[in-house]
């Protein structure tokens, strides 16, 4: 069964599908290679919010239309626009609080729910950053990575030194943003950039079958890990020792239901049986 979020009309520069309880945002604007420009700037938080406050969605996976995942930054626009790139894009004027602040770091804004990146073309300089700000990544073969910042003249700023050194480490880091080099899809997971490199045509649904397996947990305790993720990747590893603990603690003292818990326990066992032996 699937459910629109007002996005199935074909010119829309950002496309929404959900089914099954996972929501597939695509990135449409393929004769641009999905160059992010104002229009796609302002919807694409919007999306992510409208998807993050349903209760008919436990996942979502971001993925563009072929033959790209994402250009970055509509360099086009940005020249004929003036100003900087990040205005053009307008990433952030979407989503505001009541002062006017920006009310997130990176390229979207704040969730619950995972987001998995389905790179399915190259990802480059603002786009890598889309990849990056993702929970995980699934590339197709025809997956490349490039951040050209420096090669264009700019200066990221939806955090790419961030979240690249957390994903490859700091001196991989600084070589892909020193020479603007690609990375391709088997290096990328080599590297640790991605998690699985799979046939193109096999992209969508290896991602949906990840996304379901999400969907099928207990959504508040996949919410409540991917928080502590981050919570201890901002820290010192001494100080996650005490985040997780205590966050531990607090989940038990919300109750738990025997019952329940043995139900599960039961469903997580035959699950594992069928993942070995299927």
């Amino acid at each position: 069964m699937s459910a629109a979020v007002g996005d199935h009309d074909p010119d829309a520069v950002v496309l929404v599908d959900v089914a099954d309880g996972v929501a597939t945002v695509t990135l449409n604007r393929p004769e641009s290679r999905n160059a992010i420009n104002r229009a796609m700037g302002q919807r694409l938080p919007v999306v992510l919010q409208e998807l993050e406050a349903r209760d008919d969605v436990g996942a979502m996976i971001l993925t563009g239309a072929d033959p790209a995942f994402c250009a970055g930054v509509d360099l086009k626009e940005f020249g004929s626009a003036g100003g900087a790139p990040g205005d053009v894009a307008g990433m952030d004027m979407g989503v505001r609080d009541a002062d006017g602040r920006l009310p997130f770091r990176g390229p979207f804004p704040p969730r619950t729910k995972l987001l998995i990146g389905a790179v399915n073309g190259p990802a480059v300089t603002g786009g890598f950053e889309l990849a990056l700000g993702c929970d995980f990544l699934v590339a197709s073969d025809r997956a490349r990575f490039a951040d050209t910042h420096a090669r264009v003249g700019v200066i990221p700023g939806w955090g790419l030194t961030v979240m690249l050194c957390q994903s490859v480490g700091v001196r991989r880091a600084r070589e892909l943003s020193a020479t603007g080099n690609y990375l391709s899809a088997e290096q990328a997971l080599t590297w640790g950039l991605v998690n699985h490199v799979v046939p193109h045509d096999e992209l969508l649904p290896f991602a949906r079958t990840l996304a379901l397996g999400a969907v099928h947990n207990d959504r508040a305790a996949v919410s409540e890990m991917l928080r502590l993720y981050d919570a201890v990747a901002a820290t010192t590893v001494h100080e996650g020792w005490t985040i997780e603990a205590t966050a531990s603690r607090a989940w038990e003292g919300a109750g738990f239901d025997p019952a329940e818990i043995e139900a599960r326990r039961a469903g997580v066992v035959e699950r594992g049986r069928s993942q070995l032996h299927g």
